[in-house]
């Protein structure tokens, strides 16, 4: 969520800042408040219709056409919301059907009675607008399909829901993109913790992250929040970036970008220092984010924020890699989180350094020339 900086500038505040408990909470209010409100609306609507039946109503001349429909917006009579799958950053993630398609719908509540200013708000319907503008123009493999979103009108917008419809609230606006059965990956690597994931399943995974990044630096977007909460996976257990949030266009000018943005473990050291910074950011999440598919573990989870960016920054840390990790992807990890983002690799060449790589000899976590015994994971490493 973007807020105004102490010298004027536009920032941003980091999702784990933000109480979901409480959004989820006002949006249940919202949703509650604007069904009784419809209700009562119909009802007064239907008797005062009965009184002016008989009396002839006059052309109206001035009537004001509607806004002519962006080219993202959907039809919101042929959406039906269903169950919560995730909590997202400024609301709640629903499982949906739009037009008869398997969709997920993220809902967005800003400015419960009052409790967000003018300036808050508007904010954060640019913000809004911003990540539909990215996103309602791509089209990868490895990039979460945009169906189409909703703007808050100056009207309730009525949608299905499995129990009938509901009058949405005017400052509630959506986002509908494909579903993906596989949930994130995060939690599919949570899931795997123990066992951890054969070396092909762990190309594959990082060559699909690699490409749909490759993808998105082509067409000049910087995605800034590149970590394995935001990568989902399809039924076919192919890799999709999702969340579009804090994504831009990438400036020409290093110096115009610049500001904490991302999630901590993942942050490069010159985003943590409040240095300008460009697409090589990515690069950085990513060797974060490989270190973490082929481990199963989360970087640094005893290590506080200030540890964390003090460490990162001035001491160069960096997870550590097990020595049973084949060197050709350790090298892939190590060149994509260099201190220097200039040394840093284009995910272009990291995609090719990938593909070079040989799983077909691959039986698990330990390759064929080191010791069968190695015990790298402590006591995380299942049979």
């Amino acid at each position: 969520m973007k807020e105004k900086s102490e010298s004027g500038g536009v920032g941003y505040v980091r999702a784990d800042q933000i109480d979901l408990k409480s959004l989820d909470e006002q949006l249940q209010r919202h949703l509650s408040r604007a069904w009784t409100m419809e209700k009562n609306k119909n009802k007064k609507d239907g008797e005062e219709g009965e009184a002016a039946a008989a009396v002839p109503r006059p052309l109206n001349t001035n009537t004001i056409a509607r806004p002519r429909r962006q080219e993202w917006e959907i039809d919101p009579s042929k959406l039906i919301i269903k169950t919560v799958i995730a909590r997202g950053t400024f609301g709640t993630v629903h499982r949906g059907i739009y037009d008869g398609q398997d969709v997920a719908v993220k809902l967005l509540d800003w400015g419960e009675e009052g409790h967000r200013s003018d300036a808050e708000i508007a904010s954060l319907r640019a913000a809004f607008t911003q990540e539909v503008a990215v996103w309602h123009k791509l089209d990868h493999p490895n990039v979460t399909k945009f169906i189409g979103a909703t703007m808050g009108s100056s009207e309730c917008i009525n949608i299905q829901t499995e129990n009938g419809h509901i009058g949405m609230p005017s400052n509630v606006c959506c986002v509908v993109v494909e579903y993906c059965p596989g949930g994130a990956l995060k939690s599919y690597l949570i899931k795997n913790r123990r066992r951890k994931l054969a070396f092909k399943v762990v190309v594959q995974l990082a060559l699909d992250l690699a490409r749909g990044l490759s993808y998105l630096h082509s067409e000049k977007i910087v995605h800034r929040d590149v970590k394995t909460e935001n990568m989902l996976l399809d039924k076919t257990r192919t890799l999709k970036i999702a969340d579009f949030g804090v994504a831009r266009m990438e400036a020409s000018n290093p110096n115009d970008m610049t500001g904490e943005t991302g999630t901590l473990g993942y942050m490069a050291p010159e985003v943590l220092n409040g240095s300008p910074y460009n697409r090589k950011c990515d690069v950085y999440s990513f060797g974060i984010c490989l270190w973490e598919i082929y481990c199963c573990d989360m970087p640094y989870p005893d290590l506080s924020f200030s540890e964390v960016t003090s460490a990162v920054v001035r001491q160069n840390l960096r997870p550590e890699i097990p020595r049973c990790c084949p060197s050709a992807l350790a090298n892939v990890m190590k060149r994509c989180w260099d201190a220097n983002p200039d040394k840093r690799p284009e995910m272009e060449e990291v995609v090719f350094m990938l593909e070079a790589i040989d799983t077909s000899k691959g039986g698990g976590m330990i390759p064929v020339d080191q010791p069968q015994s190695c015990f790298c994971f402590r006591r995380y490493r299942g049979p």
